[in-house]
């Protein structure tokens, strides 16, 4: 919350202890210890700005009515150098209070002293937190799922930047085991048939058209060559040509995007640098795993129950929910994907000592977050310091009927596809619209329209009009200068009132986001903000000929902008001054 808010509530907190004290002196209240209460803000303002319950969890210590005890506090509660000018008894014993002018006035201050870190706190206290998002297979192009990844991942990341954590954005680049195997293959035979030869391409491979064009390019530099070589070197030679072509577009992508990662990790690092096996021993001498069929396993029903028990589930739902056990090392002696995702969180926790790991998963991937979790555990890391968040799917709409894809054949509409059409304000904007677990249509036409509609076109045009106001007002002569107190505290009208309550809620609303890993409460707050505004301006006019009066608007006007472009900037969506 902001300072000036934190202070009104203290100050709250503080002349309600006081009079209590000063009624229990006066014996008017026994001598019994207060209970702890809370301070909040009514549903309706009418009954006040702030209310608090400490009549009512009084009631038992002192042996009295609620209201009785109410209105004891009320008479003996001195808001003198208060930011209240009265307080008010409500129904059953509420003890509600009512803003003075200076505390708009403060909040006014307080954003115009800040600039761009309002809304900045110290809630994560420097903490450090891994946020792993889009990782996607660099098999192929970026498709829909990691459109909606990247958006939310990288503002997820700077929520929790703004919330006071120290925030590494990363991107897991899964270069080895089986997809690398199918994509070589795919690879192996687009090259065969382009020299001619007659070979199907298996149902379960790559078939997009980047496939073909990837071993086009092979062949370019190559020509024939490699039909006499090898079948094994054929194929590793494709996929070393194609990977770093791949991985060079899917940074071009991310950069487009204006997604900018602290790190590309390579999950082949994992497997030549020895941590996979280093995490395979670490299991084994834990005996968590054993040995069947030639293959090595993992524990993880054991492991799983065992943390399924502790947190108070009967084992009638625990075997409703089947668990198994994973593979480790296959018969043929290559590691599976799982086995490398348990090195990859050890090194985040344990190597690199991130306080947390966030990740950004598709909602497909729901199965994989307990046992990932389970694995933690067994490897020493407690798995309250890994977070999965799970996105559910997109679907593409336009004029009012869903675009239809498949990933498999290659016609999808990939990111770039998406960026090269619809605004990237626009993209980012919207894509962090809803909460990560709902269901989302992504409509193309809304997406591209220029109107209130147009949720990211409604908040740049609020941050236009205001700069429009601002400089029409100058080109009069009446440029923006320093405003007293007693100026701004002529802001007076329901509109202007809730405009700048509404801005002293920002500090909050990023807190909440980051608690919660949503940053759609930052959306919707920068929506309702211009909202907000939109009404004052509706109804206030800025310039007035009272120059005091216009001064405090025009003050208001100004600290609604910044506040709105910082909020934009934190989305890395443009704020524009003209439209």
């Amino acid at each position: 919350m902001s300072r000036t808010t934190d202070k009104a509530q203290n100050q709250i907190k503080e002349l309600v202890s006081q009079a209590i004290k000063k009624a229990q002196a006066a014996s008017l209240l026994p001598d019994a210890e207060p209970a702890e209460f809370y301070v909040e803000v009514p549903a309706d303002r009418n009954n006040g700005d702030y209310s608090t319950n400490a009549a009512m969890v009084n009631a038992r210590a002192f042996r009295l009515a609620p209201r009785k005890i109410a209105e004891l506090i009320a008479e003996n509660a001195s808001i003198e150098g208060t930011y209240f000018e009265k307080i008010e008894i409500a129904g059953p014993g509420f003890i509600n209070f009512f803003l003075s002018d200076s505390y708009y006035a403060d909040i006014l201050f307080e954003i115009g002293e800040d600039g761009e870190s309002y809304g900045r706190s110290n809630y994560g206290k420097g903490k450090s937190v891994n946020v792993e998002f889009v990782s996607a297979n660099p098999t192929g192009p970026m498709h829909m799922g990691n459109a909606r990844g990247g958006a939310l991942g990288d503002c997820l990341a700077a929520v929790l930047d703004y919330a006071g954590y120290d925030v590494k954005r990363e991107f897991y680049v899964n270069d080895a085991g089986n997809q690398i195997d199918k994509f070589s293959l795919s690879l192996d035979i687009r090259y065969r048939q382009l020299c001619g030869e007659q070979v199907e391409l298996p149902e379960d491979s790559y078939h997009g058209e980047d496939i073909t064009e990837r071993a086009q390019q092979f062949r370019d530099v190559h020509g024939d060559s490699y039909m006499e070589k090898p079948e094994d070197e054929r194929r590793r030679a494709l996929a070393e040509f194609a990977l770093p072509l791949n991985l060079e577009n899917m940074k071009k992508a991310m950069e487009k995007y204006r997604i900018d990662y602290d790190l590309w990790f390579s999950e082949l690092t994992l497997h030549n640098g020895g941590e996979l096996k280093e995490t395979i021993d670490i299991l084994t001498k834990g005996g968590y795993t054993y040995e069947k069929d030639g293959a090595l396993w993992y524990k993880n029903k054991e492991v799983q129950t065992e943390m399924l028990l502790a947190a108070g589930k009967n084992q009638e739902y625990i075997d409703k929910l089947e668990l198994k056990d994973d593979v480790l090392i296959r018969a043929n002696g290559n590691p599976t994907y799982f086995t490398a995702d348990i090195a990859y969180h050890r090194n985040k926790l344990e190597k690199r000592g991130f306080d947390k790991a966030i990740d950004v998963w598709g909602a497909d991937h729901h199965g994989h977050v307990a046992r990932m979790k389970g694995a933690m555990k067994a490897v020493g890391i407690d798995p309250d310091r890994l977070d999965i968040l799970l996105m559910q799917f997109v679907r593409l709409v336009r004029d009012g009927e869903v675009v239809r894809m498949s990933k498999r054949t290659g016609k999808a509409i990939t990111l770039v596809d998406l960026l090269n059409e619809v605004p990237i304000d626009a993209v980012r904007f919207l894509f962090n619209m809803r909460e990560p677990g709902s269901l989302m249509d992504f409509d193309l036409d809304l997406a591209v329209e220029q109107t209130s509609q147009n949720p990211v076109y409604y908040c740049q045009y609020a941050h236009a009009r205001i700069c429009s106001i601002i400089s029409k007002l100058a080109a009069e002569g009446r440029c923006a200068r320093e405003c007293t107190a007693e100026e701004l505290m002529l802001l007076r009208a329901p509109e202007e009132r809730e405009l700048i309550r509404y801005l002293s809620t920002l500090g909050d609303v990023i807190i909440g986001a980051a608690k919660n890993y949503d940053p759609a409460k930052v959306t919707h707050y920068a929506v309702d903000l211009a909202t907000y505004f939109h009404k004052f301006y509706n109804n206030c006019r800025v310039g007035v000929e009272d120059e005091s009066l216009m001064q405090a608007r025009l003050f208001l006007c100004i600290c609604t902008r910044d506040t709105l472009k910082s909020i934009l900037n934190m989305l890395k969506v443009n704020s524009p001054e003209r439209m």
